[in-house]
This record gives structure tokens, sequence and C-alpha cells, in this order.
């Protein structure tokens, strides 16, 4: 999808509508949603199944880091095939994959180390297929339909992570955990069956040279090393990370202050929902070159509220400034065509799968790290270390995006 636009004139804004009209994309998305709502559902009532099964807290932590954690192995080891391997084939052949150990998990009595390695093995080779399919929606959407494609994908994926943690709820009480994950691996499979028959067929980009594992730590260590992917990398990783750690502490801070029953819920909806109306503003209503201006301070609208948590607000206040650093995740709808950019043909499925996989690995870590700060000065202290981290990384960001935008271009 090109969009023309007469030379002097600012670039039009696509609409949502227009992107969607793209029918392979629209296969990639609509499945792409419904399989978020599986992992989310596969995740979390894994994480259920361990606990009841156990009676450990830690034990079912695990279970549930072990789905994220292993994605950034995963891309280092792997992340090459996203450009070797046809992607039809690579994509079906993940969901089912998925399917296959939703399955296992739900009718086989596998001891809990051989149900953890499972899952850590899906989540080793995750990177790949999402690498693949991102790397599709690049070469059918171009220019600002490239741009609104990535926001509608984020957007899907609050509301579908949103979606699967309801249905994970309903679907234990109506139907016990067991046959929950049985749920789970029929959505799998039917988007599996979706990805074969609706997409076409392609030849892969990447010529394989050298073994999988050699070109993949190859291409990795090029992405990293190279300073226009890593500072964009870094920029749409580190946010996101410190907003996590934040988040983690939600439950404790509510706990701390005596909320009302439940309040945690709520307070924990508002983050993804602000990133939904984030998204959405930010990617309908302004136009493309506004977009680029606004990473930095909507960056900083991410950590500023956060601050507010070292006075202890209540829970009325708190979720103000949740759904306010929430709205601040639209920043990255402005870094999405400058990383595009930046990145060599060949290795774009490698590199969007780095740049999922280590958004999941961060989002792990910043919990555990700001978890720790929590134990030694209190929840609030912690979240508001958080936000400072993110205001110091919009700081980061200004002295080398908003100076030059050129900076972010590849020769």
């Amino acid at each position: 999808m090109r969009m023309t636009t007469h030379p002097t004139a600012p670039p039009r804004r696509t609409t949502y509508q227009e992107v969607l009209a793209e029918p392979r994309f629209r296969l990639l998305f609509l499945t792409r949603s419904v399989a978020i709502t599986a992992d989310s559902l596969r995740i979390t009532t894994f994480s259920v199944l361990v606990f009841a099964a156990t009676g450990s807290p830690l034990l079912s932590a695990v279970s549930f880091g072990a789905g994220f954690l292993p994605q950034m192995f995963g891309t280092m080891l792997l992340g090459s095939l996203a450009d070797r391997m046809r992607p039809r084939a690579l994509i079906a052949g993940g969901y089912l994959l998925e399917c296959t150990a939703a399955l296992a998990l739900a009718l086989l009595p596998l001891p809990l180390a051989v149900s953890l390695a499972l899952v850590a093995l899906v989540a080793l080779v995750t990177p790949v297929f999402n690498g693949a399919s991102a790397r599709l929606v690049a070469r059918w959407l171009t220019g600002d339909a490239y741009v609104l494609g990535r926001s509608l994908n984020s957007m899907a994926s609050s509301g579908a992570q949103l979606l699967g943690l309801a249905l994970g709820g309903a679907a234990v009480a109506a139907l016990g955990t067991r046959q929950a994950l049985t749920v789970a691996a029929m959505l799998y499979l039917a988007v599996a069956v979706a990805v074969r028959l609706g997409l076409p067929d392609l030849r892969p980009d990447g010529q394989p040279s050298g073994s999988l594992v050699q070109a993949s730590l190859q291409g990795t260590g090029t992405l990293l090393r190279a300073r226009d992917p890593r500072r964009l990398l870094l920029a749409q990783w580190l946010p996101s990370a410190f907003a996590a750690g934040a988040e983690g502490l939600i439950i404790p801070y509510a706990g701390q202050h005596r909320f009302a029953s439940g309040t945690y819920a709520l307070l924990m909806a508002c983050l993804p929902v602000g990133m939904l109306v984030g998204d959405l503003i930010v990617g309908r209503l302004l136009r493309p070159h506004v977009r680029e201006l606004l990473v930095t301070p909507l960056t900083a609208v991410m950590g500023l509220p956060l601050l507010a948590f070292a006075v202890g607000p209540g829970a009325g206040t708190s979720a103000v400034l949740l759904l306010l650093a929430g709205t601040g995740f639209a920043y990255a709808v402005g870094l999405q065509q400058a990383f595009l950019d930046a990145l060599p043909a060949e290795t774009q499925g490698q590199a969007f799968g780095l740049l999922a996989s280590g958004n999941m690995t961060l989002q792990g870590v910043g919990p555990a790290c700001f978890g720790a700060i929590a134990t030694a000065a209190g929840t609030g202290t912690a979240m508001a270390a958080a936000g400072g981290a993110t205001l110091l990384t919009a700081c980061w960001i200004a002295g080398w995006h908003s100076a030059s935008p050129a900076t972010t271009r590849t020769a």
C-alpha cells in the first residue's frame, strides 16, 4: 500500500480503515490477535495449574516467566530463521508448535520439570515466527500505512492480553485448568490453519550462509553494534521495562495502602487502557511528522505521573496517574518508520524478533529490579524511581532523536 503526495505537501494521514483493507495484513493482524489471547490464556492457566499442584508461589511465578525469559536466547541462536525460511510455513508451524505444547500440558501427566522445559522451548522459537510475521507487515505496508499497522498491532496486543486474562479466569472457573488449556490449543490450531490457507507461499528474502546458529549470532551482533539500530532498540526497550517495573508493584502498593478489595484489578487495567487510548489518538489524529516530534515528550509522559507515587496517592489518584502514564506508550509510534529505515533488508525478520524478545526479557527483569528497590525503600518510592528512570531515558532520546531525525537513518 503506497501513498503518494505532492512533494511540498506534508504526508497525508493514512487511516486504520485503509490499513485493514490490505487483506494479507488483515489476516496477520487477526490471527496474531487471537494467538496473543491464546498466549495469555495458556500462560496464566498453566501458572494456576502449577500452583494448584505444588502450592508454591515461587514455582507458579517461574512457570509464568518461563514463557518470556527464553525469548532473547531464541533470537540470538535461531533468529536468522525468520529471514531464511518461507514465512508461511514458519508462521503456521510456530502456531502448530504452540498448539501441540498446550495440548501436551492439558492431556499428559507430565512432571513439572518437563512441563517447564516444554513452555521454555516454545518461548525459545516464538521470536522467530513473530519476526517473520513482522517482516511481512513491512513488505506489504509502506510509509504511514506501515506505522499505523504497527500501531494497530500494539493496540490489539494490549486488548488481546486483557481478553486472554479474562477468558482464562472464566475458563478455569467453568471448565477447570486442563480444559482451559485445551481451549488455548484450539485457538492456536485455528490460527495455524488460517495462516496456512490464507497467506501466499513466498520465498524467503535472505539466503542461507553458514550455520543457523552462527548466522543468528552474527546477525544479532551486527544489529547491536550498529549505532542507529542499537539506539532505536534501546529506545523501545527501556521505557517499557521501567513501566513494567512500576506495574509489577501495583498489587503490593494497593495492599500496603489498604485499598478496598478488588481495587488492584482496576489499577492493573489502567496502564493497558491508557496504552490503547494513546495509540489511538497518536496514530489516528496526528500527522507522521508530528508523531516523530512527540517521541521525547510522550516518553516523558510515561515517567512523570509515576513520580507522584513517592507521596503515596490514594486509589482514585493512582488510577488517573497510571492511565496518564499508559498514554505515553504511544511514543513508540513515532519510532516505527525510523527503526524500519535503519534495518538491513536481509536481517529485518531477525531484527523484529530481537525487538520483541528484548521487550519481553526486559519487562521480566524490570519488576525484579524495582521489586528489590521496593524491599529497601517501599513500593511508592520504587514506582517513583521507575518514573525517574523513564525520564532519564527521555532525556537520552532527546539528545539524538529530536535534534536531527536524520541520525536515525542509515546511509
